[in-house]
């Protein structure tokens, strides 16, 4: 469990460093620049510390396919952007490849 909770921080510290990303204007922006630096860093580290009871190709599925998606509704909600039914499609198709990983994973076991 507390390795879940490791890969949850991992999301989370993902989803605020790509949010100051696009705060950032380019790197132009110091203070959001820094979020950048500190959320990936974070997320890698959290990520890292997952990854010692977590298989690789379960922990990187659901880390980077629920940042996608979760990236996604931040820009529809926080920065406003436009949502297409291909970009909903995509999302749906995201979760539905971390879904299969994991049941295949729990298969062979």
């Amino acid at each position: 469990m507390k390795a879940y909770i490791f890969l949850a921080a991992a999301i989370a510290s993902e989803l605020i460093g790509t949010s100051m990303l696009k705060a950032s204007d380019g790197f132009t922006k110091a203070g959001p620049a820094i979020g950048v630096v500190l959320g990936f860093a974070s997320a890698f580290f959290f990520l890292s510390l997952s990854l010692k009871m977590i298989p690789l190709s379960i922990a990187y599925a659901i880390w980077s396919g629920a940042g996608t998606a979760a990236t996604a509704v931040i820009g529809v909600l926080i920065w406003k952007e436009k949502i297409s039914m291909a970009t909903l499609a995509g999302i749906i198709l995201i979760i539905a490849g971390v879904i299969v990983i994991n049941l295949k994973t729990q298969v062979e076991k």
